[in-house]
């Protein structure tokens, strides 16, 4: 509908022609729905440095794509404008912190491209699906150190020569181990937790919000205080209502076990099979000194859930062919220091998990831990 008024030039006249095909409630300058939400904004061309908005404002509607609309005189231009895409907080921005939301962006803060990929109408779904495996808070560190310059807590890890060793064999001890019968028992031991909290895993499905329902399934199967998980199972079973605040390690895996030859660290994932988005995958200079160290075996356990039903669980290697192929690197987005994170494609896990296979390229895995390694 945009793009049939090109050329409009009247940014007054779009917003209400828009509004009114959309049903947009107004809140300021952002019109918003369930689906998404838009502010216009007006140029003499693309480039525009204009104040668009506040980054607590951004944040109640960050949850969906935020989209800004910059119309000029001959043609209209859709930004996806969510904080995963923005550099930096220009105005007034001096005191913003992580517990202090402060600050405007620009129209000149908003990435043009992210990882290669064109911000425009055409890759809106695809650049959204990345932006809510991050979502707000994975974003407002990011935005803290480069609006303010302040130090990151994060530190870049920097392997020696043994450690460069141990982390190219990881995917020759991934291959052994996915095979071996501590394989079988680790996935065993996962899907006892799924079968004893599946009407809970059910219940959490039904979430909205990302972030949340990954926290809860993934405390639900691989969380240590039983007492947390049980007031989480009666406030699931209470309409999902009054969940207790938790906040999960911000560790590498949800469930470490130790075997006889292998230390394993497993991450649990929760796949909605109806919906098309990009579940976060590991933080990669945390991945590489997991692998550093003698023995370790890093793991997914995919749970993947249909609206009445588990339809599967599947536990892979890090490495597993497919799997490997659908990671995406998100390098330039993370902070100076810091090698940056992963996703993993939407579409790709929902295959694994119906049809789970583990086959490993130790030549493909091996470059791609190269290419981390010279990030």
């Amino acid at each position: 509908m945009l793009r049939q008024n090109d050329g409009i030039n009247d940014k007054t006249r779009l917003t209400k022609i828009t509004s009114e095909r959309f049903k947009l409630v107004q809140d300021r300058s952002v019109y918003s729905c369930k689906e998404f939400a838009l502010r216009f904004s007006a140029s003499g061309n693309q480039k525009f440095g204009n104040t668009v908005l506040s980054l607590s404002n951004l944040q109640k509607v960050d949850d969906r794509p935020f989209l800004v609309c910059l119309v000029t005189p001959t043609k209209n231009y859709l930004l996806l404008a969510n904080t995963t895409f923005l550099k930096r907080i220009s105005h007034s921005s001096q005191e913003l912190r992580v517990n202090n939301i402060r600050g405007s962006f620009n129209g000149s803060d908003i990435m043009r491209e992210f990882e290669g990929i064109p911000n425009n109408n055409a890759n809106i779904d695809r650049l959204f699906n990345i932006h809510a495996g991050i979502g707000f808070d994975g974003n407002l560190a990011r935005l803290v150190e480069a609006t303010n310059n302040i130090s990151p807590t994060g530190k870049k890890f920097l392997p020696s020569v043994e450690q460069k060793t141990q982390i190219m064999l990881s995917p020759v001890r991934a291959s052994v181990f996915i095979k071996s019968p501590d394989a079988n028992t680790l996935k065993l031991e996962l899907d006892s937790k799924v079968h004893e909290f599946k009407n809970e895993i059910l219940l959490a499905a039904l979430i909205e919000n990302v972030n949340v329902r990954g926290r809860i399934i993934e405390y639900l199967i691989a969380g240590e205080d039983e007492r947390l998980r049980d007031s989480i199972v009666a406030a699931l079973k209470a309409g999902t209502k009054g969940i207790p605040p938790f906040k999960t390690e911000n560790d590498l895996g949800d469930y470490s076990r130790e075997f006889d030859y292998y230390r394993t660290e497993t991450d649990v994932k929760t796949k909605i099979m109806v919906l098309d988005s990009n579940p976060k995958a590991y933080n990669l200079d945390k991945m590489l000194e997991f692998l550093a160290l003698e023995r370790s075996v890093f793991m997914f356990y995919f749970v993947g859930v249909d609206p009445t039903q588990i339809a599967n669980t599947v536990l892979v290697s890090i490495f597993q062919e497919s799997l490997l192929r659908s990671t995406i690197l998100l390098k330039h987005w993370a902070g100076r220091n810091s090698r940056g994170v992963s996703q993993f494609e939407g579409r790709t896990i929902g295959r694994l998990i119906m049809q789970p296979e583990n086959r490993i390229d130790l030549v493909a895995a091996k470059k791609f831990l190269q290419e981390i390694i010279d990030l």
